[in-house]
């Protein structure tokens, strides 16, 4: 299982993140976790901006990568 982040150039704007582990669109919520206790994250951007979303699912700062799976075996 791949745990390196999602890099992404991404515009000003709204975006909502998978948080289920579901979506066949990964990173982006697809709506695959409807009728689970699972909501997305969602990021509002004001500018533009290179972030990196993460992919362990680990995170103290989710949905933001922080370094963590570099510690996970």
């Amino acid at each position: 299982m791949k745990q390196e982040p999602f890099v992404l150039d991404l515009a000003a704007g709204t975006y909502y993140f998978c948080a289920c582990g579901k979506s066949k669109n990964l990173p982006y919520c697809d709506g695959s976790h409807k009728g689970s206790d699972f909501t997305p994250d969602q990021v509002e951007l004001k500018e533009a901006k290179k972030v990196g979303i993460c992919r362990c699912g680990k995170s103290k700062n989710r949905p933001f990568c922080d370094g963590t799976h570099l510690t996970i075996k």
